[in-house]
């Protein structure tokens, strides 16, 4: 077995599809179809259930799949590792953001990061808490904010900001006068909510399980603009980090009875490599959000 092989067993696993694969990598169809035969052939196992449209998995070939990713993983960062030590950087940063937190706690961070670091690449990929978790765990990602609660053993998180989660509401709305509200005055309303995924939406779901409420969620999306947009509109409430509505106009926020504040986290591989840039991009939000 070797890495070029495991290289075109992964990139199969992402297609699903022979041709796809062979397109991505470069090479021609057929010569990857003798090369996911030959790594057969070595372990003496069957990997993929193939047809016509499209090849899965078998059992086999999903316990592969975890020691492939980590195994490429550690070669990629090898690589970065020597190329360092001869006075080069990787000269990026690859940084995972929830919506709510990309639009109004990183901006400033990260323009001010660039100031000090004009040469260095910033990636930003805006997904939900159990998404980045798993892209850091595949390599993905290099650096992600995560909600700090039921964190993976492999990944390492260092505590960022501590938000509460508030119900917003119109100005216009009823409740919008009151002190605080109660959960199951908050479940009787129509809620906007993002998708499932978010640390947003794993707060409302597990308070619904705790308490078995069940919510009435009338709109749903990952667009925070048009979230803000139907609750000013008053069509909908919703919950969101107090650190949003301090931004926005035309919303109000009101915290719950029991207060709900959140611990969000910076996390990264416990076993893996944090180039110069990963290094540099960790020690400035920590000083800046200090």
């Amino acid at each position: 077995m070797n890495t070029r092989l495991l290289t075109y067993f992964v990139k199969l696993v992402e297609t699903k599809n022979f041709t796809r694969a062979a397109e991505q990598l470069h090479i021609a169809q057929p010569a990857l179809s003798v090369a996911i035969k030959k790594l057969e052939q070595q372990l003496d196992l069957p990997l993929f259930h193939r047809n016509e449209r499209k090849v899965t998995l078998t059992h086999e070939g999903e316990v592969l799949l975890v020691h492939a990713r980590l195994i490429l993983q550690q070669i990629s960062d090898a690589n970065i590792a020597m190329a360092e030590l001869k006075g080069f950087e990787k000269g990026e940063v690859k940084l995972g953001v929830p919506s709510m937190l990309g639009s109004y706690f990183f901006p400033e961070i990260l323009m001010a990061f660039k100031r000090k670091y004009p040469n260095l690449k910033l990636t930003i990929i805006e997904a939900g808490t159990q998404s980045i978790r798993q892209m850091l765990l595949d390599g993905e990602l290099d650096l992600g904010v995560i909600h700090n609660e039921d964190v993976p053993q492999r990944l390492e998180t260092e505590h960022l900001v501590t938000s509460q989660m508030v119900a917003v509401v119109s100005e216009r709305h009823p409740l919008a006068s009151q002190p605080y509200i109660k959960f199951e005055d908050f479940f009787k309303e129509d809620l906007v909510m993002f998708k499932a995924g978010y640390f947003h939406r794993e707060f409302i779901d597990e308070i619904c399980e705790k308490y078995h409420f069940k919510p009435k969620i009338s709109f749903e999306t990952n667009l925070l603009p048009m979230m803000l947009n139907i609750v000013r509109h008053d069509f909908s409430i919703s919950a969101l980090l107090e650190l949003v509505t301090e931004h926005e106009n035309g919303v109000v926020a009101i915290p719950f009875e029991e207060p709900v504040h959140l611990n969000i986290a910076m996390a990264w591989r416990k076993n893996g490599y944090l180039s110069l840039a990963d290094r540099a991009f960790l020690e400035f939000v920590n000083a800046y959000s200090k």
